[in-house]
């Protein structure tokens, strides 16, 4: 294990923090944005105040990150200091436990999968280990991927991601064609023979590889600086390419998949130095389109949203096979778990709630293992994502930094997401629970993202120091 104050093993690299980058871009922006105007009226203009109240605010988060470190000091600084509280931000550990609670949440899962679908099982006269069996067939591709990566060189990765986003594009336009198959009302998946498979899970890897090499690579061939709404020019091609993936996944009627894809892509561009205030008023108004087209304009996904804030209370509601019924019996199952659950393989909502396995297996971890179970779960998935943002923030390449950034924006996100719905936070949208919930696609694809995260942590410079590969 590597001693609490880390030394730099690369001092003259030439690249720098992710947040320090930020912070630059920010500033780049508020000067270009500001060029034309006399020092009184930027003074006096609204939107020159709040760059230069925000470009305060980044300072001061990078400040606070980063003491110690390479972007307080230069990049011939002394070693960052980990000792004390500050081991947190140890890029070392946060290695340690990206692929610890990697492991313990694809574990959990597997018993959690077997634990919540014996009832369903029993019900249809089959095995009550087959859904565990072939749980475990997809854990087992996924930690091959895992493996397999880390004999990749990130290089590679970064070269090839356009033809894996091809592939991955050209997956989810077939998920539109007579190879497509639909559930609950989205059309998201592709079958052939005894085969199927959501593409989505692929365009969501492919996104997060190829985002950061297709923005970085705008921004080495554009170093003029532009002014005005010619500052977004630069990003139209990555944006439209982006856009293409997203609206496929639209077409086929998946709303959350389409908000986690959002997610991802918002956080590269706005890392990747996108003008704040066009990205607020094209978000706007794009989000305001798609609400009330396939929102507002969908019978189910309105009636949704109307039994989440206020339509699910009655018992009579509960009872019925209606929209408030899987949502209900959620809350039940988390009810009855109290504070330690009661004992694996104990639920009795299982023999009732609907995606049990997948969807809605938050509501049996609550139920079974309870709530200092549902914790151990939370907690793992915030070490992964806390992993993945300080591994970003300290390495030293760029591209990885953004790789590293869009997998635990992905990981993070999706996995809240999915806790707010079991919880009633949120309206249900479908989203599996990222290396717990039941499903091939879902889980392969995150193991295979946790590998590529895996293979770039090992080239951050502490890291290798760590490894003796200084």
């Amino acid at each position: 294990m590597a001693s609490k104050r880390m030394s730099s093993s690369s001092s003259s690299s030439s690249s720098s923090s992710l947040f320090s980058t930020l912070v630059r871009a920010r500033q780049a922006s508020g000067k270009s944005s500001g060029q034309t105007s006399s020092k009184p009226s930027a003074e006096r203009d609204p939107v020159q105040v709040a760059t230069r109240a925000w470009n305060t605010i980044i300072d001061r988060i990078v400040g606070f990150f980063t003491v110690g470190s390479r972007l307080e000091h230069g990049d011939n600084t002394s070693p960052a200091q980990y000792d004390r509280w500050r081991m947190i931000f140890n890029p070392v550990y946060s290695y340690w436990a990206l692929g610890a609670s990697t492991v313990f949440l694809t574990v959990i899962g597997l018993v959690m999968v077997f634990s919540s679908s014996t009832a369903k099982l029993v019900g249809t006269n089959q095995s009550i280990w087959a859904t565990l069996a072939r749980q475990g067939v997809f854990a087992v591709l996924g930690y091959a991927a895992f493996i397999a990566v880390q004999v990749v060189k990130p290089s590679i990765i970064e070269k090839n991601s356009r033809y894996f986003l091809g592939i991955a594009i050209g997956l989810q336009a077939l998920t539109l064609s007579g190879l497509g198959s639909s559930a609950g009302g989205n059309a998201g998946w592709i079958v052939v023979g005894p085969l199927r498979f959501q593409p989505a899970e692929i365009l969501k890897f492919a996104l997060c590889i190829w985002l950061p090499a297709a923005l970085l690579n705008m921004k080495k061939a554009n170093r003029t600086p532009l002014k005005g709404i010619k500052q977004v020019i630069p990003y139209l091609g990555p944006a439209l390419i982006f856009v293409l993936a997203l609206g496929l996944v639209i077409l086929g009627k998946d709303v959350g998949t389409a908000m986690i894809v959002v997610i991802i892509g918002v956080s590269a561009f706005f890392v990747a130095g996108f003008p704040v205030r066009y990205m607020t008023i094209a978000g706007s108004f794009f989000a305001f389109l798609f609400f009330m087209i396939f929102v507002r304009g969908s019978a189910n996904r309105w009636a949704r949203i109307q039994a989440t804030y206020g339509g699910c209370s009655t018992r009579e509601a509960a009872q019925s096979k209606a929209i408030c019924f899987q949502a209900l019996h959620g809350d039940y199952a988390l009810a009855t778990g109290g504070i330690t659950g009661i004992g694996l393989g104990n639920s009795r909502e299982k023999s009732y709630l609907p995606a049990q396995d997948n969807d809605y297996i938050f509501a049996i971890i609550g139920e079974e293992i309870g709530f200092i179970g549902a914790l151990v779960v939370i907690v793992l998935i915030m070490v992964m994502a806390w992993s993945l943002i300080n591994l970003s923030m300290r390495h030293q390449d760029m591209y990885m930094q953004m790789v590293l950034l869009c997998f635990g924006v992905w990981f993070a996100a999706q996995s809240f997401i999915n806790i707010f719905v079991v919880l009633g936070v949120l309206p249900v949208m479908g989203l599996p629970l990222p290396f717990i919930s039941s499903g091939g696609s879902a889980l392969i694809m995150c193991l295979a993202g946790a590998g590529v995260c895996f293979k770039m942590a090992r080239e951050q410079e502490d890291v290798r120091a760590s490894r003796g590969r200084g």
